[in-house]
């Protein structure tokens, strides 16, 4: 797809264009309900939906800076992907096979990422012009809690996407010329476990039924059906497109469907603590005797786990990172974390066959990527390569000159071999041992919030005794 504005700016212009026609449609019958353009800075102001701006602008930081942590931290705790494929094997490999489509290719990655990010930006907008607080505070909620919940997992358990692991797998939606600057920039290409976007939306669909159920209102006759239709309809593509794309493994979905219980739970137990007592009223309505031994227990075992994973199971240099066959070229990003102190990085191969490695800018590359293929012959002129023979490693300093000089390193087994060829990939970026501090300081508002769904799950299944 040839398109001047990129993947993102693509899926914003979309996303803005189609608010307002998809809201008139879904309160077409409810219409007497909708806010007029007159009425939104006070209903804002007297509801206190700047706090939903605010929350969304302070997750946009957040995110970015977790991201950060991503790749430093990987040199401590290593990854798990050969622990996931164990489990599933080449299963996507079969269900990439079904059918090969540029067509169905092209609307399924423009889905992947415009659908996910008018879920986040849309519900709370629906809501908010159709005068329904509760659900508008929920649906923001929902954002910020479900991806608080995937932290530990992104930082201390990678597992590597498919079409980087899988013989025979291509990545359909990462190496393409339109998308590949974008998600080499903003995708670490090893947050596979838990998937959000599953998560995300079974956990809205969750909180709907929820407040059906607490409000008395039959489905059929609810006046957000169609919204809700909406975010149904998209669950059932993305248990498609995420498997078919190259990017999420099936044993992926069951922590985001895990995340989703969680995640609605806690939101549904807080939204109304908040407007009836704001964040103070609520954080001391939360330290209750019945809720705090939980989350002190969450929040112990967390740690305890975060300090198994360091040096632990997953930094076994036996176990690859990557692994091909035939024509497959793997992508690794090396991010940019220091313009004065380099980054150590060192290229093994883990496997029986030979690999040859190429270290090359990503802006020479993006013309040579066209869904899920890029021309390792024609990048070669471009950088700099070594051939290695099983059990042998390169190891070089990286220094970018700017922020902007990215690069990547691209691999393959020599002469297009048929058996699978593994390679493994260490980065020792600058200051790691400090972002581990602050990486598990970023994990304690999830143990805190696993601790808080055990508590109210503990709390509803005690017997209330009568005088």
């Amino acid at each position: 797809m040839i398109w001047p504005i990129g993947p993102y700016g693509t899926s914003i212009g979309l996303l803005l264009a189609l608010t307002a026609p998809l809201y008139l449609l879904w309160t077409r019958k409810d219409s007497n309900r909708r806010l007029s353009l007159r009425e939104i800075p006070s209903e804002i102001m007297n509801q206190r939906y700047y706090w939903h701006i605010l929350l969304y602008a302070a997750m946009f930081v957040f995110k970015a800076f977790t991201d950060h942590h991503n790749e430093p931290l990987k040199e401590l705790v290593g990854g798990y992907t050969h622990f996931i494929y164990a489990i599933e094997g080449n299963f996507v490999h079969g269900v990439q096979s079904i059918i090969k489509s540029e067509m169905i290719i092209q609307i399924l990655s423009l889905h992947y990422l415009f659908a996910y990010l008018f879920i986040i930006w849309y519900p709370p907008v629906h809501h908010i012009l159709s005068g329904d607080r509760d659900l508008a505070d929920l649906s923001a909620m929902n954002y910020v809690f479900i991806y608080l919940l995937a932290v530990p997992f992104y930082l201390f358990f990678n597992v590597e996407v498919t079409s980087s692991y899988v013989p025979g797998v291509e990545a359909l939606m990462y190496h393409d010329s339109w998308n590949i600057a974008f998600f080499t920039s903003n995708d670490p290409f090893d947050n596979g476990v838990p998937s959000l976007h599953i998560g995300l939306p079974i956990s809205l669909l969750l909180i709907h039924r929820a407040h059906l159920k607490a409000n008395g209102i039959e489905i059929s006759k609810w006046r957000h059906r169609g919204l809700d239709r909406f975010i149904m309809a998209n669950v059932a593509i993305y248990s498609f497109s995420i498997l078919y794309l190259g990017i999420h493994w099936v044993t992926d979905i069951l922590p985001g469907l895990l995340l989703a219980v969680i995640c609605s739970k806690v939101c549904i137990h807080i939204q109304p603590l908040l407007r009836e007592s704001g964040i103070k009223g609520s954080i001391r309505t939360l330290i209750d005797p019945r809720h705090i031994k939980a989350i002190l227990f969450a929040i112990i075992l967390g740690m305890l786990s975060i300090s198994a994973s360091i040096n632990g199971p997953g930094t076994d240099s036996d176990h690859p990172d990557f692994r091909m066959e035939g024509d497959d070229v793997r992508l690794d990003t090396l991010e940019i974390h220091s313009l004065s102190t380099p980054t150590v990085v060192t290229v093994t191969n883990v496997g029986d066959v030979p690999v040859q490695i190429l270290l090359v800018g990503r802006d020479f590359i993006e013309p040579l990527a066209d869904r899920g293929f890029i021309d390792f012959e024609s990048a070669l002129v471009h950088g700099s390569s070594k051939t290695l023979e099983a059990g042998s490693e390169w190891s070089f300093e990286h220094l970018p000159e700017n922020l902007l000089n990215v690069d990547v390193i691209l691999m393959r087994s020599v002469g297009g071999s048929d058996e699978i060829a593994e390679v493994s990939i260490l980065a020792v970026y600058p200051y790691s041992d400090m972002l581990l501090v602050s990486g598990i300081l970023l994990c304690l508002p999830s143990f805190g919030l696993m601790g808080l769904f055990v508590g109210l799950v503990r709390s509803e299944r005690r017997p209330v005794h009568s005088g």
